[in-house]
């Protein structure tokens, strides 16, 4: 595993030595709004944009609230530094199951694909991203194939990588306890189940300092690893499960350094 400050310092020298910086976000830009089918996504993309890699982000709310607006300074960042991002909806608990809106998640990744070349983005440079329930999604949605062509992910704090395991190490909780109710789905919806022996795209893999999540996180970086997958592991313990993701694309924040950096080695 890198510890954070060591990957950190690795990153910022190898962006130097490349002989680039991160760029400083400009305004909040504004989006373009599409209806997908089950609901609605945003597409942020610069002026006069072309073949310009991609972050597909889902978002969390413990698969029952969230919405795509909710990007902090998400969009302006990236757009700064050369990408386009895509936030989406999805339908939410109890009107969608967990299920369904994985469903929702292919669909929308779908429609990305077959569209983002029109507004500026390369459809083979897309990146999965997603945070809490949004993390699940993405993880889930990638490992199984849910999302072809998909050149890399982003997972960001979640505990529901495998959900047997989270059930023998008493995770099976509050939020997750709900929402997981069934354990003859746990199978069907943990993303590890999917991690059988083939290579997945790279991975970038960070946890919060919240309850279970470093011990997950780590169980699920070294079972990719096993499959000859190339990954990242990010000690994020310096945030809370909120900060993790709200503090993306801040000045000074040590993820969005350690995210910028892996982007600009996979996809950039």
């Amino acid at each position: 595993m890198i510890d954070r400050r060591s990957f950190i310092a690795a990153s910022i020298a190898a962006m130097l030595a490349a002989g680039g910086t991160a760029a400083k976000p400009q305004r909040q830009p504004q989006p373009q709004t599409f209806d997908y089918g089950p609901a609605k996504l945003d597409i942020y993309a610069p002026a006069g944009a072309k073949n310009l890699p991609v972050v597909f982000f889902v978002h969390g709310g413990t698969w029952q609230f969230g919405k795509r607006s909710q990007v902090g300074a998400k969009p302006a960042f990236l757009l700064a530094n050369g990408f386009c991002f895509v936030t989406i909806d999805y339908r939410m608990l109890p009107e969608a199951d967990v299920a369904t809106q994985a469903d929702d998640v292919e669909k929308a990744y779908a429609y990305v694909r077959a569209n983002i070349a029109r507004h500026g983005g390369d459809p083979d440079r897309i990146v999965g991203m997603g945070h809490s329930a949004g993390c699940h999604l993405i993880a889930l949605t990638g490992m199984r194939g849910g999302l072809p062509g998909v050149a890399a992910l982003i997972l960001d704090d979640t505990r529901a990588y495998d959900l047997a395991a989270l059930s023998r190490n008493g995770g099976m909780v509050r939020a997750y306890a709900r929402v997981f109710s069934d354990p003859a789905q746990w199978a069907a919806l943990s993303p590890a189940s999917y991690v059988d022996g083939r290579t997945h795209p790279p991975t970038f893999i960070a946890y919060s300092r919240a309850d279970g999540r470093e011990e997950q996180s780590t169980a699920f970086a070294k079972r990719l690893r096993a499959t000859g997958t190339a990954v990242t592991l990010f000690d994020g313990s310096a945030y809370t499960h909120m900060s993790i993701n709200r503090d993306f694309g801040e000045d000074g924040d040590a993820l969005t350094a350690a995210t910028l950096a892996f982007l600009k080695s996979t996809v950039a």
